[in-house]
């Protein structure tokens, strides 16, 4: 009873804030159905790492009495006697996993593996498009270093824009962002609202007749040497011009190849469901020692939230505008939606494409245009996240 009494006298009011995120995370993915499998793990995650005096994160004591982290830290570094520290198994898993990218670059294999690059490799024109989408990782950047945030910080925030969930965690571990966990929640949050973020901002800019556009998908066989060579040349490519993204589209072209080669269909279906599963529950509550109330609930939270909504309605009109752009010097209309699929949210983005396509003509079938786009957004959310990473790693 004194163990149980002293649990509840060291509840602070920020860590029931806490569980109540953990709990709506959960009821996000749970009742809602958005990104089950990372809001899950990192909602349970949030409540695990506030339970006052919790095992799963680092502790430091002083002669018996647990004391603040830092000052535990501080005090341990400067000898002082009577100082202890008890490991947490998530911060543990923390340091063996994100904090040297492990967990992020495994997932690549499997998030490589899962892709289908035909869409694109029978019309190429539509990597652009994936270009096109990243500016609002720039424009936010600048937003968040005007906003007063420091330049890694500023960075790690912008990179939210990418819509891609290992992207963002490699980019801010790599650059040391002390924002992590509002980072990833912020990141994979809006991957999960992609279905109400993107359709206004697409509505917005473009008219009913530009959404009727019609773009009939001309069937075209695509070699297996061709996609064979795709994953090697764009790693290769890639590597010469930005070598800091060479460890991430190294390990999602590792995937690829893995899935095309055709004498690897065991360890394809592995990477597809077994590993990028496995990862996926050890990221999600990993991610969540970021979370502790002292580190997550403060101003910039809130701001980073509201950034990485930015960068994401930017990224959509960035994409939506630069199709009506082409649409001024081309014959052949491209229909502005597709666009908007530039963003690395795989497969969301193209779904939500789709599916605007078809409401406005039953029979605008944009899919497979929209899945193209919204691979090449994979790629060059990599790529950018590279060239965030040459800036200021």
């Amino acid at each position: 009873m004194e163990a149980l009494y002293e649990n509840l006298l060291n509840i602070q009011w920020q860590q029931i804030v806490m569980w109540v995120i953990g709990g709506l995370l959960i009821f996000l993915a749970i009742k809602k159905n958005m990104e089950p499998t990372l809001l899950l793990p990192m909602g349970f995650g949030a409540i695990l790492v506030n339970l006052p005096l919790s095992g799963v994160v680092d502790r430091y004591f002083l002669n018996g009495d647990p004391i603040a982290v830092e000052e535990g830290k501080a005090l341990l570094e400067a000898g002082v006697e009577g100082v202890t520290y008890e490991p947490g198994i998530i911060e543990e898993l923390f340091n063996m996993g994100i904090a040297n990218e492990l967990f992020p670059l495994l997932l690549f294999i499997g998030i490589g593996a899962m892709i289908d690059f035909g869409p694109l490799l029978t019309n190429p024109k539509l990597l652009i498009f994936g270009a096109a989408a990243q500016f609002g990782i720039f424009f936010t950047l600048s937003m968040a270093s005007l906003l007063g945030f420091a330049p890694n910080d500023a960075a790690s925030i912008a990179i939210i824009g990418a819509a891609d969930g290992p992207t963002s965690i490699f980019v801010a571990n790599t650059l040391d962002s002390q924002y992590l966990g509002a980072i990833m929640v912020a990141a994979y949050s809006y991957m999960a609202l992609v279905p109400i973020v993107q359709p206004p901002v697409i509505k917005l800019l473009t008219t009913k007749k530009e959404r009727m556009i019609r773009m009939p998908y001309e069937q075209k066989s695509v070699s297996k040497t061709t996609r064979i060579l795709f994953p090697i040349l764009i790693t290769v490519i890639t590597g010469i011009f930005s070598p800091k993204s060479v460890a991430l589209i190294g390990f999602l072209m590792f995937g690829n190849l893995i899935r095309e080669c055709g004498v690897l269909d065991s360890l394809s279906e592995t990477a597809q469901k077994v590993l990028a599963n496995l990862i996926t529950i050890f990221l999600g509550i990993t991610v969540a020692c970021k979370m502790q109330a002292d580190q997550f609930l403060t101003w910039e939270t809130l701001l980073i939230l509201g950034l990485g909504l930015i960068a994401f309605i930017v990224d959509t009109a960035g994409g939506v505008l630069f199709a009506k752009l082409l649409n001024l010097f081309s014959k052949k209309k491209i229909n502005p939606m597709i666009g908007a699929a530039g963003i690395s949210a795989f497969p969301m983005s193209a779904r939500v494409v789709h599916k605007l396509g078809l409401a406005e003509d039953n029979q605008n079938f944009l899919l497979m245009h929209s899945i193209g786009v919204n691979v090449s957004g994979q790629i060059a959310s990599v790529i950018a996240g590279g060239l965030i990473l040459s800036f200021f790693a």
